[in-house]
């Protein structure tokens, strides 16, 4: 047995006996901890890499917002800015060509250590962390809380613009991370694939994949906009059927929201996750496509 399979099994296994002894009743199991720990950075853990001469700190805000003021050294790459304003599906990302050209421009190259942050529980973060997982980046995370928890603490703030050293960003993409319509389509009766529709209730009931299960994002946030404990995260996908042995696809309107829950389950350490990012603004224009509607 190769040292990866090895390894994703072990992954599995410990992320199934952790839903099992969750599930079980009188259970005393200890708080189940994050799988992928390294994909989650604190505000007093990236305060102490400010400096740093091999991070890229990314504040995907609008531009407006980082200009009154940002985390000291970040560089900025709107939410928005990735986003091909001329393609037919709404929210497709720019050619790939440019988006790497765009991250070497910002000082990221391929062993970067990258750290993202927004102001909304890192909705508009985890896309670009997704981006970068498909574009081959293996060291990316995102600051738990955002700017808004770091602001909180009163940790220091600059309006200045960051020095930065261009750097190549070599695409190699990963297609265990994507997914696309026929790649869902050809698997609608493989009880071993879950697809995950991240949109809100009402936007589910207004269209949905048929197979699909609603879980919507922005249960995976506290109530502070940090991410809920692994135990509480656990449970929650486990009760709909969603758990690590699943081959699982996340998908939402455009892209950004199914993002979100694809970095929860990879904080969790889920093995298997795909992002199908033209999500519901393709298959919901499709004809040939199948879909439910409720209401």
């Amino acid at each position: 047995m190769s040292t990866s399979i090895s390894r994703r099994t072990a992954i599995v296994g410990a992320a199934a006996l952790t839903i099992l002894s969750l599930a079980a009743p009188g259970a005393q199991a200890k708080p189940a901890k994050y799988g992928n720990p390294e994909l989650l950075t604190s505000t007093a853990g990236l305060q102490g890499l400010l400096g740093g001469s091999d991070i890229v700190i990314v504040d995907v805000r609008p531009r407006a917002a980082y200009d009154e003021g940002h985390i000291p050294g970040a560089v900025h790459l709107g939410a928005d800015d990735i986003i091909d304003p001329n393609s037919h599906v709404e929210g497709e990302l720019l050619p790939f060509e440019t988006l790497a050209a765009m991250l070497g421009e910002r000082g990221i190259g391929n062993k970067t250590k990258v750290v993202l942050y927004d102001d909304k529980g890192g909705f508009p973060a985890a896309r670009l962390f997704w981006m970068l997982e498909y574009f081959g980046h293996r060291h990316a995370s995102i600051l738990n809380g955002g700017i808004t928890k770091w602001q909180q603490e009163g940790r220091p703030a600059s309006s200045a613009g960051p020095q930065v050293q261009p750097a190549i960003f070599v695409l190699t993409l990963i297609e265990r991370r994507h997914a696309t319509a026929d790649w869902i389509m050809d698997r609608q009766d493989d009880p071993s694939v879950a697809v995950i529709d991240v949109r809100p209730a009402k936007m589910y009931a207004a269209g949905h994949i048929p197979w699909a299960r609603s879980i919507p994002w922005s249960d995976n946030l506290s109530a502070d906009q940090t991410m809920k404990p692994a135990d509480d995260l656990i449970r929650h996908f486990a009760a709909h059927g969603v758990t690590p042995d699943k081959n699982i696809v996340v998908h939402c309107q455009q892209g950004k929201a199914a993002a979100h829950s694809y970095f929860t389950l990879r904080l969790l350490g889920y093995p298997r996750v795909r992002s199908y990012d033209r999500s519901w603004a393709e298959w919901g224009a499709a004809d040939d496509l199948p879909k439910v509607v409720e209401d």
